[in-house]
């Protein structure tokens, strides 16, 4: 079977913040679509106000609506990028007050903190697989971070909570080993380098008094309000059509998007929690030839037909080659997503949880399987085509 372009490119393997998809449309019916999960100790008191940047992104859907189910929280100021998600943000509570603009535009990010003084700030807005360019991930992800930054300490902020990424610590060096919060930095391709450098920024915040920031790690996301490649990514594994690269032994560590939102809201009010970096996960890492085993199970247990023809495998070796290929791509500022992701698609990338376990109290309530049957759901509910 000849191998498709837009399969390989439609995964995700990046952290997912910022994309341009339309989820407007998206409805969570009555039925369970998105599983129960524990946010934080009921003794626990949480700001009143929270910013949330990227709040039209795939985590950003999750996090909004798990907020507004939160009886304390008294304003929920949201930013996205397009004036379309505003309207759609809005009408899942009144307390939800949407500001509609760019990351990078200083006036945006004025009005995006007007009155809301001492809030927490949830920084989610990035971008992962930019249009063309290499040098849109150095604006938004690094410039856009410090203006937040700036923002944020001018209020006074409570907290400020940095999503990041596995990718400034780019591929485990065997399938065995997992990445901590002591691991040494070797970030993939310029997004692991924009990512990197807005940890940095926001560590230095920090370390000057300006802000109480906590950074979290999370890795591969799934779960309902995904973006489009991961639709794609979902009906690829259904027909048969995405590849296996390698022995499929590579282990990969993914988070489910209730899981996620579980460990930014307990690090926005952990006591031990201000200066530090967390990786958030599921339980464990899982195996690349799992992962595409349990998504085919999941479609089945949703009532969909699905090819149980073995997974079209390629070399280890034609990932090796993608990967030079995106690096020489990359070092004249072209992105050209197809080569990034098959670049990929070959390492192990698997982090270890025990220190949001221990400083957090976070655990990780929905694994792969039921999650994907969430993700499954949430797509038929809308009518995606799988």
């Amino acid at each position: 079977m000849p191998l498709r372009p837009e399969a390989i490119a439609s995964t995700t393997v990046r952290d997912g913040e910022d994309d341009k998809t339309d989820r407007s449309t998206a409805v969570v019916p009555e039925t369970e679509v998105v599983p129960e999960t524990a946010v934080v100790p009921e003794t626990i008191v949480v700001p009143e106000t929270i910013v949330v940047t990227g709040a039209a992104g795939w985590l950003g859907q999750n996090l909004v609506r798990t907020l507004a189910a939160q009886p304390e929280r008294k304003r929920i100021r949201c930013l996205v990028h397009e004036p379309v998600d505003a309207a759609v943000l809005e009408v899942i509570d009144p307390r939800i007050e949407v500001v509609a603009g760019d990351v990078r535009d200083p006036a945006v990010i004025d009005t995006l903190f007007e009155n809301v003084k001492g809030a927490s700030v949830v920084h989610a807005a990035a971008v992962i697989h930019p249009a063309r360019q290499v040098r849109e991930l150095f604006d938004v992800n690094v410039g856009g971070t410090q203006l937040v930054l700036d923002r944020a300490r001018r209020v006074g902020a409570a907290r400020f909570v940095h999503v990041s990424s596995n990718s400034p610590f780019g591929a485990n060096r065997t399938s065995d080993d997992r990445f901590d919060e002591d691991s040494p930095f070797a970030p993939y391709m310029a997004y692991g380098r924009s990512k990197l450098e807005a940890e940095q920024l926001v560590q230095r915040s920090y370390d000057r008094g300006d802000l109480a920031t906590v950074i979290v790690r999370p890795p591969w996301f799934y779960g309902p309000f995904q973006p489009e490649r991961q639709t794609q990514f979902l009906a690829a594994v259904r027909r048969g059509r995405f590849p296996l690269v390698g022995p499929g032994s590579q282990r990969r560590s993914m988070v489910y998007t209730g899981n996620l939102v579980q460990g930014v809201l307990r690090a926005e009010v952990s006591e031990v929690a201000p200066g530090r970096a967390y990786w958030i996960a599921d339980a464990e890492p899982y195996a690349l030839r799992d992962v595409l085993e349990t998504v085919r199970r999941a479609l089945e247990a949703e009532g969909l037909a699905v090819t149980h023809r073995r997974p079209f495998v390629i070399p280890r070796l034609a990932g090796v080659v993608a990967e030079k290929l995106d690096a020489l791509a990359q070092g004249t500022g072209r992105y050209v997503q197809a080569l990034h992701v098959l670049g990929e698609l070959k390492d192990t990338i698997a982090c270890d949880i025990s220190r949001a376990r221990k400083d957090l109290g976070y655990e990780p309530t929905v694994a792969l399987f039921e999650g994907m049957r969430a993700s499954v759901r949430w797509c038929l509910a809308r009518g995606d085509k799988l």
